[in-house]
């Protein structure tokens, strides 16, 4: 039990748990009864889901429209230190960093110079998180006279200056080079725009001509918000309003140190490392977490984590937050509504000057997800290990995303980011299911652009979009399959691609699953044998990879077809990889993580995974100690399950085991 004052200012006990709570005392501490503070709840839910709808379908900008790369969240007034109490069912990668984004815009700002009609803008990674085309804007929300919430939206922006068109590189030094910075300023005043603050950003930024009608259209939505915003509080009243803010993180905050005490105490060590940064492979990058779990608390201390990379592959504090409350929440808490209250019992200790909190100006910060992810796979793999059989295997892991520009012929500029490379694939298998083989990865939840969206914005076609074939780690559940995509380049180009995690798989298996292999990506150049060969597409097999520009992998360094003994290829040993018309660039992503021992997985199952194109006929007796026989390429449905060999096989697998 613990106290607090009641409306008379007398102190009187607090039950130490929300459902422990009377009627009365739940009244007493959120001024509302619980039905109130659930439809209240509801309604702030509803609120930026609805803005969510209307800004996805209002969009201009590809990567916010087709991509769904942003995220709505509403905020309390100062003086409850902002709470978060909703978010938007959105990118992830943005979610645990804009409580402290509002508040740190706001604050510099100063609250006391917001009137109503003001929307805020802020995009720098070490205030408000991630990277410069990340851009926050803030509308505050007025009534009585004050400023009693605040409805927030962040979106990426298809350009904020810098040296490389789009900004998706890992090459960049120094913030300077990465883009547009913008402290704390008014976009909108009394629902105008701010000429010089909109002159600011087109003059410093490519495509203005998306950037112009997505800024209107962000206002919009946020207007919406307010409105939304105000109805409910005119019904149910300002109190009622205020105490389903602090119920919502409340109840966060409660469920988490929940699921967090089902964990046994104990001292964890959890490390990932990056393949390299865009300075050279010669310097190891590690992500590393001591997890020091007691009771419903833990401390997760990033103090071991490599020093700042010299290129812009680096993330910020707040991203390493985000990271952080994401590992617990889908580990152990996935089915409570996600509020900032769910940080309340998770200490996090990040020293500066990290690859995790890297400093300006020469710990530039860009790529950032791709190193959260890194933590993510780290603290998912060591807790994972603890909860025994609810743990669920490794994801993709990299984004690997593909930024490329050119002119078309008629002189028109064009840009294509992040649809072409390795941005979807597999998920880990759990005891429940398969991996799922082409989705997001765990920490960037945005959607796969229509196929016929990109190929009529950019001067590329997508050729092959396909599985490959034992990419997914083995186990009774099988790890989502490796995605293997083609693109075919109408015109030259300039080509940036930042595959970080291509040295070792990062679907790691569970519960005696396998890791699923890790990809690769090349280039083919339009004068390639393999490409001149008339009505025909580049095989899959490896012997068409001798004579292609290998990007980044682990490949054999005479045929450059993936090789786990092989050599590391470096992905910035060419900064800007130039192409001709015709040429074709060829991503695979890595393979998820298998769940329980593959020779327990029944052979009804792989046999479907084979005729399916998952596993090969050698990878079913090698991989699950499943035999069958037929022509899984030409006759699928003739496929033929030997069960004696089978038996055969599987009883000397487990010979193997007892001995």
């Amino acid at each position: 039990m613990s106290t607090q004052p009641n409306s008379a200012g007398k102190l009187e006990p607090r039950p130490a748990r929300l459902r422990d709570a009377t009627a009365a005392q739940f009244e007493e501490i959120y001024q509302c009864d619980r039905f109130t503070a659930m439809v209240l709840s509801n309604r702030l839910r509803y609120t930026v889901a609805h803005m969510s709808t209307g800004l996805m379908f209002s969009a201009f900008s590809p990567i916010i429209r087709d991509w769904y790369d942003f995220a709505i969240t509403i905020s309390g007034p100062r003086d409850m230190d902002y709470p978060m109490p909703a978010v938007s069912s959105s990118l992830l990668v943005f979610l645990g960093t804009m409580e402290d984004a509002v508040r740190n815009t706001i604050e510099e700002y100063g609250v006391e110079n917001l009137k109503p009609g003001d929307v805020l803008l802020c995009n720098d990674p070490y205030r408000v998180g991630t990277h410069v085309n990340d851009t926050c804007f803030i509308r505050p929300v007025f009534y009585q006279g004050k400023p009693i919430a605040f409805v927030n939206a962040r979106a990426h922006q298809l350009d904020m200056g810098g040296v490389t068109p789009g900004g998706f590189s890992g090459i960049k030094t120094n913030v300077y080079e990465n883009g547009l910075v913008l402290g704390p300023m008014l976009l909108f005043q009394n629902d105008k725009p701010v000429r010089s603050t909109f002159s600011l950003v087109f003059d410093n930024t490519r495509f203005a001509g998306f950037l112009q009608p997505d800024f209107m259209t962000m206002a919009e939505q946020l207007k919406l918000g307010e409105k939304l915003l105000l109805e409910s509080i005119e019904r149910y009243g300002e109190a009622a309003f205020r105490g389903t803010l602090r119920y919502c993180c409340d109840a966060s905050a409660e469920a988490m140190s929940d699921a967090i005490a089902r964990l046994p105490d104990g001292i964890y060590h959890a490390e990932e490392p990056l393949d390299a940064d865009g300075a050279g492979d010669d310097e190891p990058i590690m992500v590393r977490a001591t997890i020091n779990k007691r009771g419903g608390r833990v401390e997760v201390d990033l103090s071991g984590s490599s020093r700042q990379a010299r290129t812009c592959i680096n993330a910020g504090p707040l991203d390493a937050k985000t990271a952080v409350g994401a590992a617990f929440k889908l580990l152990l808490d996935r089915h409570t509504p996600f509020s900032s209250g769910a940080y309340r019992p998770i200490d996090i200790v990040v020293p500066p000057g990290t690859v995790m909190s890297a400093l300006p100006p020469y710990g530039a910060i860009m790529l950032y997800w791709e190193v959260s992810q890194a933590l993510l796979t780290a603290i998912l793999r060591e807790l994972g290990e603890v909860i025994g059989a609810d743990a669920f295997g490794g994801d993709y892991g990299s984004v690997a995303v593909h930024n490329a520009h050119g002119v078309r012929a008629d002189g028109t500029p064009w840009q294509n980011i992040g649809i072409v490379g390795g941005e979807h694939g597999p998920w880990g298998a759990d005891k429940h299911h398969d991996g799922e083989s082409y989705t997001v990865p765990y920490m960037i939840n945005g959607l796969d652009p229509a196929t016929e969206a990109m190929e009529q914005d950019a001067p590329v076609l997508l050729i092959r979009k396909e599985y490959v074939t034992d990419s997914g780690g083995a186990g009774y559940n099988r790890g989502g399959a490796g995605v293997l995509k083609d693109a075919f380049w109408e015109t030259s180009g300039e080509h940036y691609s930042s595959p970080l995690r291509l040295k070792k798989g990062t679907g790691n298996g569970v519960q005696g699953g396998s890791t699923g292999i890790a990809g690769a990506c090349w280039l083919f150049d339009p004068e390639d044998e393999v490409l001149t060969a008339p009505g025909k597409l580049v095989p899959v097999d490896g012997s068409v990879y001798a004579k292609s520009t290998p990007i980044a992998g682990v490949l054999n360094p005479s045929t450059m077809a993936l090789d786990p003994n092989g050599d590391y290829f470096y992905f910035a040993r060419q900064q800007v990889w130039h192409t001709r018309a015709g040429a074709v660039s060829r991503y695979i992503t890595n393979g998820g993580g298998g769940w329980g021992d593959p020779k327990t997985r029944e052979p009804s199952r792989v046999l479907a995974d084979v005729r399916d194109g998952y596993v090969s006929i050698a990878g079913a007796q090698a991989l699950y100690g499943v035999a069958i026989t037929g022509d899984p390429e030409f006759d699928p449905e003739g496929l033929v399950l030997d069960e004696a060999a089978t038996r055969a096989l599987r009883a000397v697998s487990i010979g193997k085991i007892s001995r």
